[in-house]
């Protein structure tokens, strides 16, 4: 609940600190005296957006602070944790505004962007008046008042899940049936560039082997000449130099000449001969091209590098559009298998979100005439006796939400055709309609602050009486606060604040401040009574408040 609001530099307001409470809580006070200046300021503070004019003139800045209590399975942990942002049960919302138009907005000391203190704020407090278009007046709203009041949100949540899964069902046979029309119309295509693939079978890295392959082969027939004539060379030394050794041992016979040393140097160059020979013959060996191996390399090459550019690609990702186009081909000759099975899981995803949103329907159907028969309860001691509530549940379009349509139609009198609420019922009326469906709908609005802004406008007498114990009834399972001009809804409070205007060296100020016992009879006498209080006006205030509940008392 909202405990403490304190307001510096808003408009008419220099300074107000206010502690609220469980229960009923009431706001009075004379016309023009301020009363929206307040409730202006929470919105503020709750994420509405804020004027530049409302800092108080001559103000630096204006500021806001509410500091609500909660319990930790509250709604608002959950948009705190997605906020990242800590919660320990208290949350304080301060938000800033400069006459410049900037604002910033803090929780807990940590500064958050507007739309998460909107979030916050729509899950903290509930604002109601006259022309509420949150929930009467907001025909599109009905279906989700309804579903609150039955409780309907793990059959929402169910039909919701459905609904996903039907439409990702319908967005994948959809997506099948054009891939296979679009193939169909590039069938042959397909076929065709298939069935070079199949006969190229390209490998991965195979044209860089190949190109090396065919750079070896082309350099060993531009060599091998030269080779062939070192070897030559080679063979025409060697027996020249078998000659020499020859004559020189024939030479040796005479060991004086020192011939022995030139024997053995020119024996060890024939062996290293033998040994150039023998490694050129291998080498020889390694040039022995087939001119037809050759022209093999060549044309593979030739033809996987001519099929990558009739692809667009490099020859590396030739056995990825292979087995792109082989997969075309299986979606082709699969194509019929794989729409029908599609269209059984589309139709059996369609089968569960008809069931879910059949059992939604009537869970709301149900919940409707328990609503109708609540409301009329509600409607007989706020003088509405002869009001008819209904509540009609229609097929509509399919949806996240269901397949119906929710609206709320009211006869205020009696012979007299129903027809839309917005349309039908006056203002006086309108308030209690809600009034009435708020009473209703009190034990789903658990954690939440209600505000009700002159809600009773345009009844009085035993009729205000009746809205003032409402709004009592209300309070009993959330905090209420109620701006009113009614005394009989005054003295139902179990707090009471008034909201006056005051004139001081020129300047125009608004104050709230809580009343006490005394003060609050004479505040109650003077909404009965006007300007001059006399005697019976405050033995009327004294009996409105002695007729009053316990704890307004």
């Amino acid at each position: 609940m909202l405990v403490d609001l304190s307001i510096r530099n808003m408009l008419l307001i220099e300074q107000v600190d206010l502690r609220f409470g469980a229960g009923l809580n009431v706001l009075t006070g004379e016309t023009g005296a301020g009363k929206s200046i307040l409730l202006d300021s929470l919105g503020f503070v709750l994420g509405r957006r804020g004027r530049a004019e409302m800092v108080r003139q001559g103000a630096a800045q204006g500021e806001v602070i509410a500091e609500f209590e909660l319990d930790m399975g509250h709604p608002v942990a959950k948009i705190l944790e997605e906020a990242g942002l800590p919660f320990d049960g208290q949350l304080i919302l301060r938000r800033l505004n400069m006459p410049d138009g900037r604002k910033r907005a803090f929780v807990n000391d940590r500064a958050v962007s507007a739309d998460v203190l909107r979030s916050l704020g729509a899950a903290l407090v509930e604002v109601h008046g006259q022309h509420d278009d949150r929930g009467l007046l907001h025909a599109k709203g009905h279906r989700a008042l309804l579903d609150v009041y039955a409780g309907n949100e793990p059959a929402l949540e169910k039909v919701s899940k459905a609904w996903h899964g039907l439409r990702a069902a319908n967005a994948a046979l959809k997506a099948a049936e054009a891939e296979v029309e679009a193939l169909k119309a590039d069938a042959e295509y397909v076929e065709h560039a298939l069935k070079e693939l199949d006969e190229l079978a390209p490998e991965a890295g195979e044209d860089e082997a190949l190109d090396k392959q065919r750079r070896l082969m082309q350099g060993a027939e531009r060599v091998r000449g030269d080779v062939d004539k070192a070897v030559q060379a080679q063979q025409g030394a060697e027996g020249l130099l078998h000659d020499a050794v020859r004559w020189m041992q024939d030479a040796n016979t005479v060991p004086e000449l020192g011939l022995e040393a030139s024997i053995e140097a020119m024996s060890r160059v024939l062996v290293e001969l033998g040994d150039v020979q023998a490694n050129v013959e291998a080498a020889l060996g390694r040039m022995d091209v087939d001119p037809y191996e050759l022209e093999r390399v060549e044309e593979r090459l030739f033809a996987l590098r001519a099929l990558a550019r009739k692809h667009k690609v490099v020859p590396d990702e030739l056995p990825a559009i292979w087995a792109r186009f082989q997969e075309k081909a299986r979606t082709l000759e699969a194509g019929g298998g794989q729409i029908a099975e599609l269209a059984l899981q589309r139709e059996e995803a369609s089968r569960v979100y008809r069931a879910a949103a059949d059992a939604l329907r009537r869970k709301r159907q149900i919940a409707a005439k328990r609503l109708d028969k609540a409301m009329k309860a509600e409607l007989t001691p706020l003088k509405m006796e002869n009001a008819v509530f209904e509540t009609l549940v229609d097929e509509a379009d399919a949806g996240a939400y269901g397949a119906d349509i929710v609206s709320f139609r009211v006869a205020t009198n009696p012979g007299a055709p129903a027809g839309a609420i917005e349309k039908i019922a006056s203002g006086g009326e309108l308030s209690r309609f809600l009034l009435a469906l708020k009473v209703c709908l009190t034990t789903r609005a658990v954690g939440l602050t209600l505000i009700f802004d002159e809600i009773d406008r345009g009844v009085g007498g035993a009729t205000a009486d009746a809205v003032g114990r409402r709004l009592a009834a209300v309070s009993e399972g959330a905090q209420v606060l109620v701006v009113t001009h009614s005394p009989q809804v005054a003295a139902m409070g179990q707090r009471h604040f008034v909201v006056s205007k005051s004139v001081k060296a020129g300047v125009t100020r608004t104050d709230v401040v809580g009343l006490n016992g005394a003060e609050r009879l004479d505040e109650i006498a003077r909404m009965l009574a006007g300007d001059v209080v006399s005697d019976g006006a405050k033995a009327a205030a004294q009996a409105l408040l002695e007729n009053a509940p316990v704890a307004a008392r």
